[in-house]
């Protein structure tokens, strides 16, 4: 299954979240499970109990350091696939005949 995940705390007097971003993708690392950060969220790739902990795991950080958080998670769950992480970017690209424009390859 494939999650998209954010979580961002809700907190006055800064527009920067990269800090707290920065403390959740340690969790999201040391889970050993195949990810990719993006400038509106992390998609993580795993079982349902996996992928559940990690979120779950990054929300009891944020929630213990600010008073109050948004949480928004999208889920695309394919029984007993996996690799669609690249994969379904890979599609498309084949589709449309070349390689598009990532964050990784601007």
């Amino acid at each position: 299954m494939l999650a998209e995940f954010s979580i961002a705390p809700l907190f006055g007097g800064t527009e920067h979240l990269s800090e707290a971003v920065a403390e959740m993708l340690k969790v999201v690392d040391a889970s050993g499970l195949p990810y990719e950060l993006h400038a509106m969220g992390t998609i993580i790739e795993g079982d349902w109990n996996e992928v559940m902990a990690v979120i779950e795991k990054c929300y009891r950080l944020m929630i213990e350091r600010y008073p109050r958080v948004s949480v928004t998670i999208k889920i695309d769950d394919a029984r007993g696939r996996t690799g669609r992480l690249r994969g379904k970017v890979e599609s498309v690209e084949r589709l449309v005949g070349k390689p598009l424009r990532r964050y990784d390859r601007v």
